[in-house]
């Protein structure tokens, strides 16, 4: 399983991004994608995550100003951010939740795409 992500950048406080994470190999279901973050000097925290069934949930700090969207056609994830502060720099990761048949065995497994850096300035 792959995961592309894509949209980090450089924005001013206030602006928006979105990103999108599109996963791709041989899963029969993708269960839930959610989006991590990793701040300078702390451990990775779930931003926002979404299930096949469009049940999302948020972290509190980003309650109200992002949106966590999916595509199950597209086995793609989106997070839309609007109102960027500084303290949401970071570097985001998507991560997906797949079931599939992996080294013979039927189960719910969990792949991590590669970081987009977000840096939003003051």
């Amino acid at each position: 399983v792959q995961l592309q992500a894509s949209g980090g950048g450089l924005v001013q406080a206030g602006g928006s991004l979105t990103l999108s994470c599109a996963a791709s190999g041989s899963f029969v279901n993708l269960n839930a994608m959610g989006w991590y973050r990793q701040r300078p000097g702390s451990e990775r925290e779930l931003v926002a995550s979404i299930t096949r069934t469009k049940i999302a949930n948020y972290t509190d700090s980003v309650k109200g100003r992002f949106t966590v969207s999916g595509d199950n056609a597209k086995n793609t994830a989106y997070l839309l951010m609007n109102s960027l502060k500084p303290e949401d720099t970071a570097v985001y990761y998507c991560n997906a939740d797949v079931l599939m048949l992996r080294d013979s065995r039927w189960g719910n497994y969990n792949y991590w795409g590669q970081g987009t850096l977000v840096t939003v300035s003051s």
